[in-house]
């Protein structure tokens, strides 16, 4: 099945602790229905020291439900995805405005 979010779209967050907050999809699981976004479900991560890098507490950027997200339309406000077919290829459109994405 189609994705209806990629890596790179502009999202916002629907339900959660980062309710509201909207950031750049930078990775999606499919198997794992999860994607991470950038700032949002920020975690803190713990690192040892090493000779490239300087250890302490690492702010970390955690997978979020794919459920829990929405596409952000052309007029910046949260819209569902819709899949329709133009000149033969199956695109991806925003239910709001009917813009192919």
């Amino acid at each position: 099945m189609a994705a209806k979010l990629k890596k790179g779209d502009k999202v916002v967050v629907l339900a959660g602790k980062d309710k509201g907050k909207q950031g750049e999809i930078q990775s999606v699981s499919p198997k794992a229905n999860k994607a991470v976004v950038e700032g949002v479900n920020v975690a803190i991560r713990h690192t040892r020291q090493t000779q490239t890098s300087q250890g302490g507490r690492v702010a970390k950027a955690m997978p979020i439900d794919l459920s829990n997200l929405s596409l952000i339309d052309a007029n910046g406000k949260a819209t569902r995805v819709g899949f329709r077919e133009e000149d033969g290829k199956k695109v991806r459109f925003a239910k709001t405005t009917g813009d192919v994405i």
